[in-house]
């Protein structure tokens, strides 16, 4: 069992993954580069859903681990309003909030960089406003 804190890690982060197997109603998935599926189909209750929304080239996973527990895949580029403010209000009841790095726009250059290095955990936000004064 997950304790409250753990619930919203991401997997990589757990320690000990496999007291989440079968515990999650929903898992979003943000990943936009190729990877495989089946880590997170073993985290779905019966009737759990993964979220595609990061948008990958491809996902692939064993079907017997979709099959078992009648799991699904959904996925979306981008919803209308009412669906991304009924995703901000059901985040913010349930106190789920995005891991970002906030950056100024004078540091994309050097957030450009560790892209290509490989030195990100988390996506970048760049903050315009404080970024557009003078003491920033």
């Amino acid at each position: 069992m997950l304790n409250r804190e753990e619930e919203t890690l991401p997997f990589w982060e757990l320690k000990h993954p496999q007291a989440a197997e079968k515990s999650m109603d929903y898992v979003i998935d943000t990943a936009s580069r190729d990877h495989s599926l089946d880590p997170f189909l073993t985290l779905l209750k019966t009737s759990g859903v993964i979220a595609l929304v990061g948008a990958p080239h491809t996902c692939s996973f064993a079907p017997v681990n979709l099959f078992l527990g009648m799991k699904s895949i959904s996925g979306s580029l981008i919803g209308g309003m009412k669906e991304i403010q009924d995703m901000i209000n059901f985040c913010a009841e349930k106190e789920v909030y995005p891991l970002i790095e906030i950056i100024p726009i004078n540091y994309a250059n050097k957030a450009i960089d560790r892209l290509q290095n490989k030195d990100v955990r988390y996506r970048f936000v760049i903050d315009i406003g404080h970024s557009l004064h003078d003491d920033a």
